[in-house]
């Protein structure tokens, strides 16, 4: 396996890997950015109706404490 480096230099095969990685991410976000359920910059903060589970239940994360009880 370590042959593969004396036919491809290792800098011009990390610069490809990393850009296409850029890319790819680049892309992924303005998809998402596209699509009105995931498009976080136009339709600003989630109501409260649609926050995920753990956002709807202030009240148990008020009740915890950060030490046990009797300490």
């Amino acid at each position: 396996m370590h042959r593969i480096w004396f036919a491809f230099d290792p800098r011009r095969v990390l610069i490809t890997v990393f850009g296409f990685l850029g890319t790819l991410a680049f892309i992924i976000h303005f998809i998402l950015l596209s699509s009105q359920r995931y498009s976080w910059i136009e339709n600003g903060t989630l109501p409260a109706a649609a926050a995920p589970v753990a956002a709807q239940a202030p009240a148990a994360a008020a009740e915890m404490t950060p030490l046990p009880p009797n300490r």
